[in-house]
């Protein structure tokens, strides 16, 4: 078993900043080949479908963003902590989500939530006008 672990959501006034964290542990086959896996974020909004947000790609994969938050949002990884981390600056209202961290076994990054396999129980973050 896989578990993924959000921390860091919370309340903050717009143009404000937050980082959450998402460490994996679990399975040692999965721990042991964390850098093999594609670790992202998406959000969902109250009536909204979930929607994807930033994702770490596998070593040379690279990096993806949504439009909504690219510039503002910086997604990076500590691979010896097994933890994917997410820096969003500029906060908005319609930021306001729960955030859950995923990962998928895959060699590329996927923007859509149904092809990942393991998720968080996610995070809350409101952002107040």
């Amino acid at each position: 078993q896989v578990q993924l672990e959000e921390s860091g959501g919370g309340l903050v006034q717009a143009g404000g900043s937050l980082r959450l964290s998402c460490t994996a542990s679990g399975r040692t086959s999965f721990a042991n080949s964390f850098t093999n896996y594609v670790t992202g974020w998406f959000r969902q909004a109250p009536g909204k479908e979930r929607e994807f947000v930033a994702a770490y790609g596998r070593i040379g994969a690279g990096i993806r963003y949504a439009d909504a938050v690219k510039g503002r949002f910086t997604i990076s990884r500590d691979n010896a902590k097994k933890t994917v981390y997410l820096q969003m600056n500029s906060l908005k209202p319609e930021d306001t989500a729960i955030y859950y961290c995923a990962a998928d076994y895959s060699p590329m990054i996927q923007t859509t939530s149904s092809t990942y396999e393991y998720w968080g129980q996610g995070t809350q973050v409101t952002v107040s006008s």
